[in-house]
């Protein structure tokens, strides 16, 4: 038997979250149905563990699982990604058998905003304040952990009408990146000032700043300095990404087009306003 670190990568929307939880359709849930449908083991024959926890709504390009199996990496990721529905199974790496998916060396989450109205500038300002090492206990939801912690960086850009936020830290606290990045998106639309962002991160009053929708976080990588994963080279991997690219497109079509005939549709309201039919009956006969 041998013991695997495989990446994998999901879309949040329609999962709730990445633990099993009963009843409803989890990552866990999927990668264990994935695992018996293609070797037969349950969750104790496969040792299926998880790096890193996502909640309901949030997405991940390289999210890490250890588990054991039999058969060749290649050949079990091929196999993998030919019957899952929801996981992508995307690379592996060999490891021992205590290695501990959690303990990684670093995480790496993004998250994307819309960026009408808010100014680049103030936004960078912002996220420079969280970068380092400080008591986060303002802009977390508590769970019984430590609360300080390092924050290695916070970069902020903007690309094709969205600020994007790219977080890099050895772990994060529960909902941490959502209460920061919502604490960003109102000093850049100057709902807020930054000295009361910096007074809150410094444990002066109980002032708060919301929590930003899961659906804009993506937890892109998680890393460990000594491991090298090779990639998956399946033809069904990349099917299904063609697949999903489409899906994708067709969505983003759709939207464009419901955008466009909304802006129609306002056009000719406003010049049915402005030229007005006269009266008539219901054959368009004038009847002043």
């Amino acid at each position: 038997m041998t013991r695997l670190a495989v990446k994998i990568a999901y879309i949040g929307e329609g999962l709730s979250g990445s633990q099993m939880q009963p009843g409803l359709d989890t990552v866990e849930s999927e990668v264990l149905r994935d695992i018996s449908i293609v070797t037969g083991q349950d969750r104790g024959g496969c040792g299926l563990r998880f790096s890193s926890r996502t909640d309901k709504g949030v997405g991940a390009l390289g999210n890490v699982v250890a588990v054991t199996t039999d058969m060749e990496p290649q050949t079990y990721l091929k196999a993998l990604n030919a019957v899952s529905e929801r996981v992508f199974y995307r690379s592996w790496c060999e490891v021992d058998e205590g290695f501990n998916p959690r303990h990684a060396n670093r995480r790496v989450y993004r998250y994307i905003m819309p960026s009408t109205n808010l100014d680049l500038n103030l936004a960078r300002e912002c996220a420079d304040v969280f970068t380092g090492t400080h008591d986060f206990a303002s802009f977390c939801r508590y769970d019984g952990k430590d609360t300080v912690l390092t924050v290695d960086s916070i970069k902020v850009d903007e690309q094709d009408g969205a600020l994007v936020l790219e977080f890099t830290a050895r772990y994060f606290l529960w909902n941490m990146i959502r209460r920061i990045s919502s604490a960003v998106q109102r000093v850049a639309s100057g709902r807020e000032e930054l000295d009361t962002v910096v007074s809150s991160l410094d444990g002066n009053g109980n002032k708060t700043f919301g929590i930003a929708p899961a659906e804009g976080l993506t937890l892109v990588d998680v890393q460990y300095d000594a491991l090298r994963f090779d990639a998956s080279g399946s033809e069904g991997y990349a099917t299904r990404l063609s697949d999903q690219r489409f899906s994708s497109e067709l969505r983003r079509r759709f939207l464009d087009d419901l955008r466009s005939s909304r802006r129609l549709h306002i056009v000719i309201n406003n010049k049915c306003r402005l030229n007005p039919q006269p009266k008539g009956d219901t054959y368009g006969r004038n009847t002043l």
